[in-house]
């Protein structure tokens, strides 16, 4: 999953890039609310953790402009505010879930999570026929078989099973498994489409090309 990271101090920021890394997430990080303004008009993201306290553009309002464009990602908040009004403000403004500095770790970690659960339904174990995803533990299975796949293959398998029976653009799989470091082709997901259809062929499972928009994934009846 994508993550846009949003803190103005240097140190925290490098620590949570890092920790957020180190638990499969491909992470942009920026320093002020103008950055983060224009990576949330530009870029998909799974998820937001946003501090308040930002220059150029409060946090609040970095918050308020995204949902008056009705996107619903995900956003943690961090900040330093820790009284109760702040924390309203924050949650009124449309953030999912608020934690105060300073904070562990873990803590950050569980609720990240937490959230990524409640974006896929509350459940981080994918099931579509025959084919299983376990999101958290990385691991793939058909008919109980277990797929040999790239954690980049399990995140655009995971993305057509929630959105099966819908297309899923190629530019969307690109960003989702991408990041400003680490950036991924149009070509590149469409290699990872190749893999994944070989894998899943015996099956019966297809992933259908839909000519100038980008894939749908459908289930096949045996009988």
């Amino acid at each position: 999953m994508r993550v846009l990271l949003v803190e103005d101090d240097d140190t925290l920021r490098q620590t949570l890039v890092q920790a957020l890394a180190a638990n499969g997430y491909h992470v942009d990080p920026v320093g002020d609310g103008l950055a983060a303004e224009l990576a949330l008009s530009t870029t998909d993201y799974g998820l937001v953790v946003l501090d308040l306290g930002l220059p150029g553009l409060d946090g609040l309002e970095v918050l308020r402009r995204l949902r008056l464009r009705r996107n619903r990602t995900p956003v943690l908040v961090l900040t330093a505010r820790s009284g109760l009004d702040e924390r309203v403000g924050g949650l009124k403004a449309g953030a999912d879930d608020y934690l105060v500095k300073p904070f562990a770790l873990p803590e950050l970690e569980a609720r990240i999570e937490a959230l990524r659960r409640r974006a896929n339904g509350g459940s981080s174990h994918l099931v579509h026929g025959a084919l299983e995803v376990d999101v958290d533990q990385h691991v793939a299975t058909m008919d109980g078989v277990r797929i040999d796949l790239t954690r980049r293959e399990l995140a655009i398998l995971a993305a057509l099973i929630l959105r099966a029976g819908q297309v899923v653009v190629k530019r969307r799989l690109a960003q989702q498994i991408g990041s400003w470091e680490d950036e991924v082709s149009i070509g590149t997901v469409e290699v990872y489409i190749h893999r994944l259809r070989k894998r899943l062929a015996p099956f019966g499972i297809e992933i259908k090309t839909i000519h100038g928009l980008g894939y749908l994934l459908e289930a096949h009846d045996a009988g």
